[in-house]
């Protein structure tokens, strides 16, 4: 469908650069960008006021060790 749409010149920037990325027209572009926006989110589950977040698929969680030398590097 062809309709014609005022965008803010920095939307306009962001889908450009999209479309150039992606190799996609300006419309597709969009319209992947409104689907996104379309889709209700959930909030994140909380523990103690703190968000929890969901693993990545197919990624370790780090472990203890790596989150011990993260923790005692120097700044």
């Amino acid at each position: 469908m062809r309709t014609t749409l005022d965008l803010d010149d920095d939307v306009l920037l962001v889908a450009k650069s999209l479309s150039t990325r992606q190799g996609q027209s300006m419309g597709k572009v969009v319209s992947g960008l409104i689907r996104q926006a379309l889709v209700p989110r959930r909030a994140p589950r909380m523990r103690n006021g703190v968000p929890l977040f969901t693993p990545i698929k197919g990624k370790a969680a780090p472990g203890l060790d790596l989150v011990n030398r993260l923790r005692d590097e120097e700044p």
